[in-house]
């Protein structure tokens, strides 16, 4: 055995249980690594311990999860690196120009997370090992490692959706090994561990950070930024092992070093995988374009980041048969990873300072020469105060730095809007510049792109995602340098004051910052209404969809005027008052188009049969936007259920028949009784082409006619196709997040807010009708609607003259139907004002 595969047996040796002075895993658990999963307490308790025995590790709680699971790192070096800890921070800052200053010390710093999908339970389990290897004193190799750079461990991103599994796995599993993949332990139930308390994938959260454990994680992350970023996973069972270097599509922002890097690093992990005969692959699958994977974001963040993917997954369980009859052990599964996290340490020590130069000049060159085609970006400040608040939160949370424009005439460039470019347009002192002469450079041109570059079309995600379209807000992207002609900050906000009550408080509905307030006050049972049409009162205007909240009718509420004026403040939101309900145009306030909003009670469908990602989003909206109540109630059950309980039910995305047909029918007559049902996604499926619904995919059978003889000639075509174009030709049918406007109706309550435009987010290749007898609030009006992202063009001929977002009546009650989801992973904040309304203002 040559020396390099001796010293990974001798590390594996230790690791998985020989006697030290540190007491190993198996020694502190009770059991050896791979016998069974380990509780996330159990892993803390683990990781404080061995901390406790080595000066040389600094243990740090940087936040907690939503079920108060402490959210953890490790910083582990060098005697002499850690008295110089936070030198070696703050020059990785300067080097990056996030702080003022000459760096005087050249140590990478080499982050390694573990565990951001719960069932892909390995990571933890690895990263204990790995962690014990690095700690042990009596460790040559690793000591040797440590001495030229800092290694940070965060062993588990996403502990409540690790413990749910692994909770559920220690309950089901056999005693004696049982591999055998229909076995309980092997089929986890709706809705798995992968995702957070709140059902979000983790590793799509990154730059959009609506998650509480990714804003904690992103704020240490960036106190540290570090050169070096590894993302342990799982794939399915049958796949054996995924490292560097990734597949196309690769954005054209990456750098010759980024890309070399990766494969330094593949091929040493090759080279010990090679020697122990284990098989893997790389350049496949795993792209580097969504900006909000865990190796995306580093890498536009001037770091080496890097997915890991070992084969097993949750199905894997402790040991699992795969496609060929193999038993893929949790063991194997932990070496896997193990390896490549000694790998990781091995290449960052033996290449520490080009690491650090190629860091600094990456910083450089971005900030002074950025590569990407659009230097500048400008946000109109006025296209929706409410909006661009949502979106300087967002920069804030990345560092990515804003100014505020100057008045200027006569500049150019892509509206994202029309799609447009060279179109001529001006600045006030009232817009924002974004522009790419900084230390976030790259990030920034990512984020606002009007069109990424795709090098392949088969990508792992959605590949549009510019904020402009994601906010609605009215902005330009310049092939030109823009400077900002000062600092930006938003117009002050003067607090409310209670005095004496008017007729009225009024207020503009523009964002999701108004829906909460709304929220705010039913939940305080203070009646507002809303108006049906624009109105102007004491020379002041206000659009369709205003909330009025008036003294009448609000007589019975003790501290009216304080309530209302302390939840304005609360949520920033200035209050317009009126001393008349007599307007000088529209309707007066008693008018019958004066609609009171009834506080609705709201039941969310979940359970088998729903998409988990879905229903996790709308939960999340109401628990930590809205801070509304929400009654969740599981599918399978829905037959039983007393449904006049509530007044609002939405049904998430759906995979085939969520609903049997008794508790469809039951759902249905709810609605004809007077119900509101919303449908997102793939749940209009459940009512699309059925009698009695007005949802077609097709107006007329010569239509219908037309689209299969279409299908069928495409289908012509394809029989003598390669067989290994299957893959591509099969996303010729589909799409991957293309963004296309959408036309609102304003006069509609669906519509209000949106100035007549919502800019929507289409994952799904579902192409309906125009509703027929129905409110068809949101259209795509033609084919040139487009704006950008990936769709096959089987499909991109066909979206014009299809329907968005509409209702339609049934009985007394409504369905309001969202063809693609509005809330996407979120961030698609401009899409929460959509659903508000159709939550609180559809029927009322």
């Amino acid at each position: 055995m040559n020396k390099i595969l001796l010293s990974i047996a001798l590390a594996l040796l230790v690791c998985f249980g020989a006697k030290a002075q540190l007491k190993s895993p198996e020694q502190f658990l009770g059991y050896k690594p791979g016998d069974r999963f380990t509780p996330h307490h159990r892993m803390v308790d683990y990781f404080e311990y061995v901390t406790s025995q080595n000066p040389n590790i600094k243990l740090i709680q940087y936040g907690e999860t939503n079920e108060k699971r402490p959210l953890i790192i490790a910083i582990l070096s060098s005697p002499e690196n850690m008295a110089k800890l936070e030198q070696i921070r703050t020059d990785n800052l300067k080097r990056a120009g996030l702080m003022d200053g000459s760096p005087s010390t050249e140590i990478p710093i080499n982050w390694m997370s573990f565990n951001v999908h719960g069932n892909e339970s390995v990571g933890m389990e690895a990263a204990i090992s790995f962690f014990y290897t690095l700690a042990d004193p009596n460790n040559a190799k690793s000591q040797e490692w440590l001495k030229n750079q800092i290694v940070i461990i965060d062993p588990c991103i996403n502990p409540d959706g690790r413990d749910r599994y692994s909770n559920w796995y220690n309950q089901k599993m056999n005693t004696t090994l049982q591999p055998d993949l229909q076995s309980m332990e092997h089929n986890e139930p709706w809705p798995g561990g992968r995702a957070n308390h709140y059902l979000f994938d983790l590793n799509r959260d990154w730059a959009w950070q609506v998650q509480v454990e990714s804003q904690q994680r992103l704020k240490i992350y960036q106190q540290w930024m570090p050169q070096l970023h590894l993302d342990f996973h799982e794939q399915g069972i049958d796949n054996p092992f995924y490292m560097a270097p990734a597949a196309e599509p690769l954005h054209e922002q990456l750098t010759p070093f980024q890309h070399e890097f990766q494969d330094i690093f593949g091929r040493n992990t090759a080279k010990y995988f090679d020697q122990m005969g284990r098989f893997y692959f790389t350049k496949e699958r795993f792209d580097l374009l969504y900006p909000s994977y865990g190796d995306t974001y580093p890498m536009y963040s001037g770091a080496i980041g890097m997915t890991i993917e070992q084969g097993g997954s949750g199905r894997a369980g402790i040991g699992g048969y795969n496609s060929v009859g193999d038993t893929v052990t949790l063991r194997s599964r932990i070496e896997g990873h193990y390896t490549a996290a000694m790998s990781a340490a091995e290449v960052t020590s033996q290449n520490a300072k080009r690491l650090v130069d190629e860091f600094a000049a990456y910083f450089k060159n971005n900030s002074t020469n950025p590569k990407g085609k659009y230097k500048s970006f400008v946000i109109k400040g006025e296209s929706n105060p409410a909006q661009v608040a949502k979106l300087l939160e967002l920069l804030d949370k990345n560092g990515i730095k804003y100014g505020r424009a100057g008045a200027k005439s006569g500049l150019k460039g892509y509206e994202y809007q029309t799609g447009k470019t060279g179109v001529t347009f001006s600045t006030s002192e009232k817009d924002i510049i974004i522009n790419a002469y900084q230390p976030r450079s790259v990030l920034a041109q990512v984020l606002f792109e009007p069109n990424p570059v795709l090098n392949d079309s088969i990508t792992y995600d959605i590949t549009s995602w510019a904020m402009p379209y994601a906010y609605g807000l009215q902005g330009y992207a310049l092939e030109t340098r823009l400077d900002a002609a000062g600092a930006y900050s938003n117009p002050t906000f003067s607090p409310n004051q209670a005095g004496d009550t008017p007729v009225a408080y009024l207020v503009k509905w523009q964002g999701t910052r108004d829906a909460v307030f709304l929220a705010n006050l039913l939940n305080q049972k203070i009646r507002v209404k809303y108006a049906e049409f624009p109105f102007e009162v004491e020379g002041k205007n206000f659009p369709a969809g205003s909330l009025i909240i008036a003294k009448g009718g609000n007589e019975y509420v003790s501290d009216f005027d304080k309530k209302v004026t302390e939840a304005a403040n609360k949520f920033g939101i200035p209050l317009a008052t009126s001393q008349t309900g007599y307007v000088d145009k529209g309707k007066d306030f008693g008018s019958p188009n004066v609609r009171v909003i009834k506080a609705p009670k709201v039941a969310l469908v979940g359970g088998q049969g729903t998409s988990s990602l879905s229903y996790g989003e709308i939960w999340h909206f109401f628990e930590k936007d809205l801070n509304y109540p929400l009654s969740n109630l599981d599918a399978a059950a829905m037959g039983s259920y007393d449904l006049s309980k509530y007044d609002v039910i939405i049904m998430p995305s759906t995979f085939g028949s969520a609903l049997n047909g008794a508790a469809q029918q039951k759902v249905t007559d709810w609605v004809k009784a007077g119900g509101k049902l919303i449908a997102l996604d793939a749940a209009l499926n459940l009512f699309a082409n059925k009698e009695g619904f007005a949802l077609k995919n097709f107006d007329t059978e010569e239509e219908k006619k037309a689209a299969e003889k279409a299908s069928e000639e495409f289908a012509k075509k394809e029989r003598l196709e390669p067989y290994t174009e299957v893959e591509r030709l099969g996303i010729s049918s589909g799409t991957a997040g293309a963004i296309y406007e959408v036309k609102m109706d304003e006069t509609h309550p669906l519509g209000y807010g949106t100035g007549g435009k919502f800019y929507t987010l289409k994952n799904n290749s579902n192409r309906f009708a125009y509703l027929n007898g129905g409110a068809n609030a949101g259209i795509i009006a033609a084919n040139d609607s487009y704006r950008t992202g990936y769709i096959g063009y089987k499909i991109k001929s066909k979206m014009g003259e299809s329907l968005a977002i509409g209702a339609e009546r049934q009985g007394r009650g409504q369905i309001v139907y969202f063809v693609d989801n509005p809330i996407f992973r979120g961030f698609w904040e401009s899409g929460k004002l959509v659903l508000s309304n159709a939550i609180f203002m559809v029927g009322q």
